[in-house]
């Protein structure tokens, strides 16, 4: 269980200070940008558009970080254990699911996406969309702002990957047009 060291008392002092500064109603609506519902159909939309513009591999890519996610996420919620901001006698709140899940759909989503409109609205809307997410769960008290940044964290080797395998896809779709 995350019980304690350097981090914990500044965590908890910013989850104290945010924690319902905002009504419940909006927090709640932010927070389900993150539920699977919500956020993967984007991805999905995004992988079926880089697929039929030949970029199959990095649509490839994108629906295998999004099954890594809960591969990743699950593990962590068990073995830390950690009690929530206004649920201390539950566990599994780190990292955060919900953040996880949005950053690699909305964000994978942008990848996808904006290599073909060469404009930054793509990466804009991902970041926006990923952030309210995590704002959400910190305002409502859902997650520990930790909880949100180690979720951050550990989805950026999954976008990198995304990334990567879009410029490979480009790449070679540009070698057999050309």
């Amino acid at each position: 269980m995350l019980v304690s060291g350097p981090l914990l008392a500044p965590d908890h002092a910013l989850s104290r200070a945010l924690v319902r500064t905002v009504p419940d109603s909006v927090t709640e609506r932010l927070s389900d940008l993150g539920n699977i519902p919500v956020a993967v159909p984007v991805l999905v939309l995004a992988m079926a558009y880089a697929a039929r513009r030949g970029r199959a591999l990095a649509a490839g890519a994108a629906g295998l970080a999004m099954a890594l996610v809960p591969a990743l996420v699950i593990p962590f919620k068990e073995w830390t254990a950690r009690p929530g901001p206004l649920e201390p006698w539950a566990a599994g709140y780190f990292p955060s699911g919900h953040t996880a899940t949005a950053a690699v759909a909305y964000l994978g989503a942008a990848l996808l996406v904006r290599p073909d409109t060469r404009r930054a609205w793509p990466t804009a809307a991902a970041l926006v969309l990923t952030g309210a997410t995590a704002a959400g769960l910190i305002l409502r008290g859902w997650h520990w702002p930790l909880d949100v940044l180690a979720s951050l964290l550990m989805c950026t080797p999954l976008l990198l990957g995304v990334g990567w395998a879009d410029r490979v896809s480009r790449r070679s779709r540009r070698r057999s047009s050309g």
